[in-house]
């Protein structure tokens, strides 16, 4: 393992009842009617890190930021990097430049006050920047921002750019900021996810295994990542979810911890910032 380059870890945090696939079932407005785990569930996966001595970045709404400062100053003083999900994870697709703008500042605002750290990461909500609103990615480099972690090089129904590269680029209309995509592997013509989220808990552990291995055998670091929510089987279940919605949410979470710990173990693991821009990467 101390051969093979070490890779990003990374935690999109929000709520379970935040996530884009909800958005007709439950209304940002009620979202504080709804029980909230996104404090307990990422207290465990801070304990997960520190059995296994692995520092990650943690991409945070700026929403949950303001209720909770202690979790945000938690995160910072273990030793992990503080980056920007947004405010309260509303799609790029949904937004004008100028509300992208506002929000992407609102929120790394909140974040830099509340974590006394510079945050100088993004990662979009559902990877929405894309062929279509390339504009973002001026948008951040304008606002501050070192690199972004918004576009999938994938085909999706929800999202993704599959023409985009693979490994980090920067893009012609923002040359100052680096996007570094979520991890995939090249099978024939088409790009497949196997850098984390539902994909992770959807393939058996041996084909994330054996991917992650082929990239780093190429001398590349992977990018990987995960929700709270997704090691929490006992969140409160909305009603009249469709069946893929269903399936997409809750597939293996029970089983989500134990293969997090096996990735743990299997290779190497660092921040964003670390991996990319403070060690040499091949």
């Amino acid at each position: 393992m101390s051969s093979q380059p070490c890779n990003a870890m990374s935690v999109d945090v929000e709520d379970y009842f935040q996530v884009s696939a909800f958005e007709p079932h439950i209304d940002s407005a009620d979202w504080d009617r709804w029980p909230h785990r996104v404090v307990a569930n990422t207290e465990r996966i801070l304990n997960l890190f520190d059995r296994h001595e692995v520092k990650a970045t943690f991409f945070i709404l700026g929403w949950v930021a303001e209720r909770y400062p202690h979790l945000i100053r938690e995160i910072v003083d273990r030793g992990h990097e503080l980056a920007c999900h947004g405010y309260a994870h509303v799609r790029v697709t949904r937004q004008s430049p100028e509300a992208f703008r506002r929000d992407v500042t609102r929120a790394k605002a909140i974040l830099e006050e509340v974590g006394g750290v510079e945050v100088t990461g993004y990662r979009a909500a559902s990877y929405s920047i894309g062929r279509g609103n390339l504009w973002a990615l001026k948008v951040l480099e304008e606002s501050g921002f070192r690199y972004s972690s918004s576009i999938y090089p994938v085909k999706h129904d929800l999202y993704g750019m599959p023409e985009a590269p693979r490994f980090l680029f920067y893009p012609d209309n923002a040359p100052g900021l680096a996007e570094i995509p979520v991890s995939t592997i090249r099978l024939g013509k088409r790009n497949f996810p196997c850098g984390g989220g539902g994909y992770f808990r959807l393939y058996p552990y041996r084909f994330s295994r054996w991917a992650l291995n082929r990239i780093n055998g190429e001398g590349r670091p992977a990018v990987f990542y995960f929700h709270p929510w997704e090691i929490d089987s006992d969140q409160p279940r909305p009603a009249d979810l469709k069946l893929k919605t269903r399936l997409r949410h809750y597939l293996n979470l029970a089983r989500m911890e134990s293969r997090l710990e096996r990735l743990l173990r299997d290779f190497s693991w660092d921040t964003m910032e670390n991996v990319f821009f403070n060690q040499s990467v091949a």
